[in-house]
């Protein structure tokens, strides 16, 4: 599929293509073309002439999403290009259009807003290196700091101090970033440029670090927080960071697994849950949170309840609900506003399938994403399913991995698909008959990939022919065997694997101790 280009467009394409010529001709350019001209460079991945506009941006604000976005011109997004080529080089030009003492511009420019960069898994971008959120944090604060040296050692322009630019950004700390992020952090009131953080993610940091590092971001401006994976953040830890920090913007909120865990509850613990509840009912925009791999057995109510403002996505995958708190969510206020909801890890069928349809049923004018990984769906379920969906015409993503579903069972389920109008996305699990007679679910990890794979390829063809059929090419339909892609697990996958061993054999180390001592 080409997208049509506008004759400027193609004009500036033609002006970018000749990098030695388009910067030494940058000083002629008008002011209202720069924003053109910066497109269709990062369209071409060159660097050079990036590096130039930006450093000479004659405008008030520099917004990736709204640059690099739809246009009039060129209709193409190229939000979704990480292109590290292309990256480096805007932030590069930032640095230096502090540090331009000779452009012929007036330094206009106040707001600089990275954050509608999106990380995706495929890219097109012809140098296919990539520059994720957490190498976008390592570089911005290292620039940050090194321009800091550099103004404090040189004889610079007495305006070059009077320059204060914001630059919105979704950080991604972690141990190997930690320190760099702090320095530039704390040094924020002296450099031109300003980190103004909107989104905060952490993962693989002690809960020491954490706390300071949040501290230092603002968290007034906050609008997103992500504490992931190997951040031991526990309920009571969680109480006192509400309690020592307001966010007053934040709009999402996600939780580490085992955050709680009601089995081992005592009187203390309840009103802690219930401090927790009102905290994030003074949150008045919050509208997404995520608490997968936690015990919440009959605390949604608690923990929900309290929220002012209805929830658009709640994710509570694995989080061991009874038939009580799936009563409550199909009957509460925010049923008819979840636009993306994760139920997996939870026997619908046999634990509350009326109370699901209901939930589903209030939710379907609006519900986008349906998550309903390993929930026991089998065969005798699926002329059910299609009644529950098909009310939700506005649904463009559906994932079912894990489930018990034959082959005939997904064709069934794939011919009901092509009719939402809206669908985009389809994760879907490899058929029952694929897998040796007797497996059992749900399946570990073990025999997972122990299935018949030519005859999985036979029948995800079968599959893939329906939705051609139908005129439906606009759906990717895939079976992701160990989750769905996420670009910041995937971009720091090494330091996280070097953890987890670290973390095994300190295990270990304790274990032959303990043992030893025994002996």
């Amino acid at each position: 599929r080409t997208t049509m280009k506008s004759l400027r467009f193609i004009s500036a394409e033609a002006f970018v293509s000749n990098a030695e010529f388009a910067r030494k001709s940058l000083g002629a350019v008008a002011h209202d073309l720069f924003p053109l001209l910066f497109k269709a460079s990062y369209l071409l991945e060159q660097g050079e002439v990036i590096h130039d506009l930006v450093e000479n941006w004659p405008l008030f604000d520099f917004n990736m999403g709204k640059l690099l976005g739809a246009t009039l011109d060129y209709q193409e997004d190229l939000s979704h290009r990480t292109c590290s080529v292309c990256l480096e080089s805007c932030l590069t030009g930032l640095r230096d259009y502090v540090l331009n003492q000779s452009s012929p511009y007036t330094k206009k420019l106040k707001v600089v807003d990275l954050t509608g960069i999106k990380d995706v898994e495929v890219q097109f971008c012809k140098c296919k290196k990539t520059m994720g959120r957490w190498a976008r944090t390592q570089l911005l604060s290292k620039l940050c700091s090194e321009l800091l040296v550099y103004l404090q050692q040189a004889q610079c322009n007495p305006g070059t101090f009077e320059i204060s630019i914001d630059v919105l950004i979704d950080l991604f700390v972690t141990e190997r970033n930690y320190e760099l992020v702090v320095q530039a952090l704390l040094k924020k009131c002296s450099c031109p440029l300003k980190i103004c953080c909107v989104a905060f993610r952490s993962d693989n940091l002690t809960l020491q670090k954490f706390f300071y590092i949040i501290k230092l971001t603002d968290p007034s401006l906050l609008r997103k927080l992500e504490i992931v994976h190997n951040v031991h953040l526990e309920m009571e830890h969680l109480e006192i960071l509400f309690n020592s920090i307001r966010f007053p913007l934040l709009m999402s909120l996600t939780l580490p697994a085992r955050t709680f865990n009601v089995r081992r509850f005592t009187a203390t613990d309840e009103q802690m849950l219930s401090n927790i509840g009102e905290k994030m009912g003074e949150m008045t925009q919050l509208t997404e949170l995520s608490m997968s791999f936690s015990i919440l057995t009959g605390r949604i109510q608690k923990l929900l309840s309290p929220l002012k403002t209805p929830l658009k996505m709640l994710d509570v995958s694995n989080c061991s609900l009874n038939h009580a708190d799936m009563a409550y969510l199909a009957n509460s206020f925010h049923a008819n506003h979840l636009e993306t909801l994760d139920l997996s890890g939870h026997d619908i069928p046999e634990l509350y399938p009326s109370t699901f349809f209901k939930l589903l049923s209030h939710c379907s004018s609006v519900l986008r994403s349906l998550t309903l990984e390993d929930c026991n769906i089998q065969d005798t379920h699926v002329n059910m399913l299609i009644l529950g969906l098909s009310p939700c015409q506005k649904l463009q993503e559906f994932k079912f991995i894990g489930n018990p579903l034959s082959s005939p069972a997904l064709k069934h389920l794939f011919t009901f698909l092509c009719e939402l109008p809206m669908l985009k996305n389809v994760e879907f699990p490899v058929p029952r008959d694929c897998y040796p007679i007797g497996i059992t679910y749900p399946i570990d990890d073990a025999s997972l990939c122990r299935f018949d794979h030519q005859k999985y390829e036979r029948v995800a063809e079968e599959l893939n022919l329906i939705l051609l059929q139908a005129n439906r090419e606009d759906v990717k339909a895939s079976t992701p065997l160990f989750g769905s892609y996420d670009a910041a697990v995937q971009e720091t996958n090494n330091e996280l694997g070097a953890y987890l061993i670290k973390s095994f054999k300190e295990t270990l180390e304790k274990f032959t101790t303990s043992f030893n001592k025994m002996s």
